[in-house]
C-alpha cells in the first residue's frame, strides 16, 4: 500500500470508518516511505503500456463524474517524474470532465493491467492546454496515426499514487495480446508438425 496516497486522500470520515472496521491502526502504524509523489521507472513503464484510463472529476454541484479515455498503448505520456499528458480527442462534446477540471482542477485516475492483474491509482492536479498555445507540448503527445481530432491537451501533475493488489481483478486480454499469444502457439504447432513429419520420414 502506498501510504502517501492515503495521507493525501483520507479524511476524518474515512478514518472513522477505518477505526470502526478495524484497519486504522494498520495504516497509522506504517513507518516506511510515505511520499510516492514521483513516478518511478517501473511505474512510468506501467503507464507507457496502457491503452485505457478512467478519469474521475467532481462538478461544482458535488457530483462525481468518471470518463474513459483510450488510445494506442502509451497514449498517456510521462513527461517527467511528476507529470503526465495526453491529447484530448473530440468525443460527445459534453465537456463534463473539462468543465470540472476548469472549476476544480483535481482528478483521480485508474489504470489497469488486466493481464498481470495490477491496478494503478493516481491523484493529480489537472489542467487543460489549448493546442494553439503550446505546439511543443502537442508534438510530445499527439499520435499522427490515430484518426481523431485533437481538441486540447490534458496535463496531470502528480500528487500521489497507489499501485494496489490484484484481488478481484478479472484477467482480460486485448485483441493484440490475443493475437500475439496465438502467433506463438501457431509457431509452436508448425515446429511440432515439422518434427513429426521428419520422424515419419525416417
Amino acid at each position: 500500500m502506498t501510504y502517501g496516497f492515503l495521507d493525501t486522500i483520507a479524511t476524518d470520515a474515512n478514518k472513522a470508518i477505518q477505526a470502526q472496521w478495524g484497519s486504522l491502526d494498520y495504516f497509522a502504524g506504517f513507518s516506511g516511505d510515505r511520499k510516492f509523489d514521483r513516478f518511478s521507472p517501473d511505474i512510468a513503464e506501467f503507464i507507457a503500456q496502457r491503452d485505457t484510463v478512467f478519469i474521475a472529476t467532481v462538478s461544482e454541484n458535488g457530483w462525481p463524474y468518471v470518463q474513459h479515455r483510450g488510445g494506442p498503448p502509451g497514449f498517456v505520456k510521462v513527461l517527467d517524474d511528476r507529470t503526465l499528458a495526453f491529447a484530448d480527442y473530440r468525443g460527445n462534446q459534453q465537456y463534463l470532465s473539462a468543465g470540472n477540471i476548469a472549476s476544480g482542477g483535481r482528478a483521480a485516475l485508474i489504470m489497469v493491467d488486466f493481464v498481470r492483474r495490477r491496478r494503478l491509482k493516481i491523484l493529480a492536479k489537472a489542467e487543460l492546454r489549448e493546442i494553439e498555445d503550446d505546439a511543443a507540448l502537442l508534438a510530445q503527445v499527439i499520435d499522427t496515426s490515430y484518426n481523431a481530432k485533437v481538441e486540447r491537451v490534458m496535463l496531470l501533475h502528480l500528487e500521489a499514487y497507489d499501485l494496489n493488489c490484484p484481488q478481484h481483478i478479472v484477467r482480460r486480454f486485448s485483441q493484440d495480446e490475443v493475437a500475439e499469444r496465438t502467433r506463438l502457439l501457431e509457431e509452436r504447432v508448425a515446429l511440432l508438425e515439422q518434427e513429426n513429419a521428419a520422424l515419419r520420414g525416417t
